[in-house]
């Protein structure tokens, strides 16, 4: 690796070793689509020939593109012979870990990776890291925020992590039935059968770290139970690792109910996100009202995500902080409308 430096910018020369025709095209990516995605997410410049690349850019910027390079080039090794082929959400999240570490924002060690059967899962950024120690540490932790930000998926993991290392003797895991727009009356089957379609982004996140099989066969020996919130009513959990997902849409006394029913030996984690609640109007969110009440209970953790911590594509990042300026604007305009009222009223008063 050379770095050449010019009044401008920095030039920096990568040479990729072993140089091998169809792991290069894997890290190009078909259409050089890789590439062009470092460039853009970066802000550097990328030529290249062969196992030669050359990065122009800010000198920070480009020896984060040339460790990239590296890294993803090691994803590209063959496995049986076989090229792997990098995947765009390969590259995204590979992006978006390496901002986090030029980022300078300290990092607990402890927490950096959780190990299932199925793989090692790394937490991407900052917020993931102290959200996945405070799992570990508390009973009871909340995580907050925008979709894609992992909050499930990590919470499932730390539970898989848990059962597997017999710290806990089964997973439960739950949310409210909620409908967002649809009635579940009009879907077909049972109770059981409506509600699974709400369900399913759990069944998923067990399925990739457990296999389909082995999740199939822990649900029927109840080791792992997915059911809706309403059937936890009565019921006190000892020795689990208890998960309430989309807990924006619990009511106060369904939060309340739910919170009471953690025993001895239990982890709960509550995720949700409180832009997108989908209870009627006149009802207030389990989830916004326990973060007011129990802030200062020193056993709970809350966690708050933003848009930055967003690992899915990355429009959905730009999508959520959209819509928060988008509200932000509106709270303001709102509030300035309230001022001008209170303004009239006390003229009126006046004269």
């Amino acid at each position: 690796m050379e770095l050449l430096l010019s009044n401008k910018l920095t030039t920096l020369n990568l040479y990729l070793e072993p140089s091998d025709t169809h792991r290069l095209a894997s890290l190009c990516g078909p259409f050089d689509d890789n590439i062009k995605q470092l460039e853009r997410r970066i802000g550097v410049e990328i030529i290249y020939r062969n196992n030669h690349f050359q990065i122009a850019g800010q000198a920070r910027n480009c020896l984060t593109i040339s460790n990239l390079l590296k890294t993803l080039y090691v994803e590209t090794q063959a496995i049986r012979g076989k090229t792997q082929d990098l995947e765009p959400d390969t590259v995204h999240l590979a992006i978006q870990e390496a901002v986090a570490l030029e980022a300078e924002i300290p990092r607990d060690d402890k927490a950096l990776y959780i190990k299932t059967k199925r793989g090692v899962i790394k937490p991407r950024n900052p917020n993931q890291s102290d959200y996945v120690a405070n799992i570990m540490s508390h009973d009871i932790t909340f995580g907050v925020g925008p979709a894609g930000t992992g909050k499930t998926y990590l919470a499932v993991a730390a539970a898989v992590d848990a059962l597997e290392r017999q710290e806990v003797r089964r997973i439960l895991l739950t949310r409210p039935a909620v409908e967002a727009g649809e009635k579940l009356g009009f879907l077909p089957g049972d109770l059981s059968q409506k509600v699974d379609p709400y369900l399913r982004p759990l069944y998923d996140a067990l399925f990739e770290m457990m296999g389909f099989e082995k999740v199939e066969r822990l649900i029927e020996k109840n080791i792992i139970e997915v059911a809706p919130l309403a059937y936890m009513r009565g019921r006190t959990l000892n020795d689990a690792f208890i998960i309430l997902d989309e807990s924006q849409n619990t009511t106060l006394e369904q939060m309340k109910m739910f919170l009471t029913r953690i025993g001895f030996n239990s982890r709960a984690v509550i995720t949700g996100d409180i832009t997108q609640i989908d209870l009627p109007k006149s009802q207030i969110s389990g989830l916004r009202h326990a973060i007011e009440v129990l802030s200062k209970v020193e056993e709970i953790s809350f966690n708050f995500f933003q848009a930055k911590d967003v690992v899915r594509h990355p429009v959905v990042a730009r999508i959520v902080e959209a819509y928060e300026d988008h509200e932000q604007k509106v709270q303001q305009a709102k509030a300035k409308r309230d001022s001008q009222y209170k303004l009239q009223e006390t003229t009126l008063d006046e004269s």
